[in-house]
């Protein structure tokens, strides 16, 4: 029995590994074509031949401004990233803990909204910015994804979770529901809170309709939607191409890697419950 156990179990881990490889396959290959000359875009050569002259074009070409747009994705990104984790945890804190006067209905309008995907309600977006005045600013390209309908209910279905003994034990002590929150609650959602920071990294990160909509000046353009102006320059030039695509994939995936445990934690904590 023990031996069928070890066969099925290095079964199992030799196909998760072949399955992780089949997966890995296309960023190595946009890797590898990103670092090579064009002439050797989709052959094999040795490390001799290997560049970062693809990255240093886009860094140093005076026609794309990459700096510019990698500083307005980090500003984009950074401010979404930190409403998201400030907003979103003390709306699923109300709805979870608190009692008021048509909580029911407001948490079954954050659910419906789960159910309307962002495009069918863009125009109104770009009208009400255009009317502020906000287009072309950070403004628009921020303030209207500070919170998000999916990472309310994900929290609120953990808050749900916390004993509510917790809560009174600190109301003893002097703190107040805020401060309960802050320094009792906040902190037990840990995994979640850092499970909804690389959704919403690799979401706003890798974002392209919103803020090609909400800009059109090459000055306020983010990394995805700077480069994707440009490519139709180098459509033939694979490894440029593929250079361009490394750029904006990498600080994803090293954003994943370092917090992967956290991640997956967040993930098993956030089933329905309650």
């Amino acid at each position: 029995m023990n031996s069928r156990k070890r066969i099925g179990r290095t079964l199992l881990y030799l196909g998760m590994i072949i399955l992780g490889l089949l997966f890995a396959v296309p960023f190595i290959y946009t890797l590898y074509s990103s670092v090579v000359p064009m002439r050797f875009v989709n052959t094999i050569t040795s490390p001799a031949n290997w560049t970062l002259d693809n990255f240093k074009m886009f860094f140093t070409n005076e026609a794309y401004n990459v700096p510019r747009w990698f500083l307005n994705t980090i500003i984009m990104t950074g401010v979404v990233v930190l409403g998201n984790m400030v907003i979103n945890p003390m709306a699923g804190f109300a709805l979870a803990k608190l009692k008021f006067r048509g909580k029911s209905v407001i948490y079954w309008i954050v659910v419906a909204t789960m159910m309307v995907p962002y495009h069918m309600i863009l125009i109104p977006v770009y009208v009400n910015m255009a009317q502020l005045g906000w287009l072309n600013t950070f403004w628009a390209l921020t303030i209207p994804f500070l919170y998000q309908g999916l990472y309310i209910f994900m929290l609120r279905q953990f808050f749900i979770s916390v004993p509510n003994e917790f809560l009174e034990a600190a109301r003893i002590d002097g703190l107040t529901k805020m401060g309960a929150f802050w320094k009792i609650v906040y902190p037990l959602a840990r995994s979640s809170l850092i499970t909804m920071a690389i959704l919403a990294f690799a979401g706003t990160w890798n974002s392209y309709l919103i803020p090609s909509t909400l800009t059109n000046q090459p000055d306020m353009y983010v990394l995805v939607v700077g480069l994707n102006s440009v490519k139709d320059q180098f459509f033939e030039n694979t490894s440029l191409i593929m250079a361009g695509v490394v750029l904006a994939t990498l600080p994803i995936i090293l954003f994943f890697f370092l917090f992967q445990r956290q991640y997956i934690e967040g993930i098993s904590n956030a089933g329905i419950k309650g």
